[in-house]
């Protein structure tokens, strides 16, 4: 889960731009879906590393850099120091960017290899983050994925728990076909007045 990052040395827009080195004075250049050639003077040669570029792609709502690592073969399931994955990371870029949060989401689900109960250090998974969130649209993508909602963190609480909103906490409700699972839900107080099942 590491990538070199180089930089190039005239106008472009450095986000949508991937190099790789063919030969000692070329390297291969793609842009917006589209490849040429591009001499070694045009790219910067001292390279940064970037631990976890999947993780990167995801925070940064970086739709083209996330595909690259994909077709890079890049572990979608990679873990950063906190153990968190790049499904958890994009569940926060929903605030900033909600329709290149759902694309991206929509991405890494899509990938049959995609861990969706991983608890990172603290013990949440995606659901978790997406329910404390009050992400309906990710809780919805996840449960339809098959999210496991019996998942305890650290503080043993569940995702239905950590809801902060009426629609999470309904939706997570009736994945657990009405069984509560729990003391007390941040959402809670909503529910009595506006969940009727």
């Amino acid at each position: 889960g590491q990538v070199k990052v180089y930089r190039a040395l005239f106008t472009f827009d450095p986000r949508t731009v991937s190099f790789n080195l063919l030969f000692s004075n070329w390297w291969k250049g793609t842009c917006r879906g589209r490849t040429g050639l591009i001499p070694s003077n045009y790219v910067a040669e001292q390279a940064e590393s970037i631990d976890n570029p999947m993780h990167e792609a995801a925070k940064r709502g970086n739709l083209s850099w996330l595909r690259e690592c994909l077709d890079n073969k890049v572990g979608i399931n990679g873990l950063d120091k906190a153990g968190n994955t790049s499904l958890y990371w994009a569940s926060g870029l929903s605030l900033f960017c909600p329709i290149m949060a759902h694309k991206i989401k929509k991405i890494l689900l899509g990938q049959p290899n995609c861990e969706l109960n991983q608890q990172n250090k603290l013990g949440d998974t995606a659901l978790h983050a997406a329910a404390w969130k009050g992400y309906s649209d990710i809780v919805e993508m996840l449960l339809n994925k098959n999210a496991r909602t019996d998942v305890v963190n650290n503080e043993k609480k569940t995702a239905l728990d950590m809801a902060t909103n009426a629609q999470c906490a309904s939706l997570l409700k009736r994945k657990l076909g009405g069984v509560i699972l729990r003391t007390h839900s941040n959402a809670e107080e909503y529910l009595d007045d506006e969940d009727s099942d």
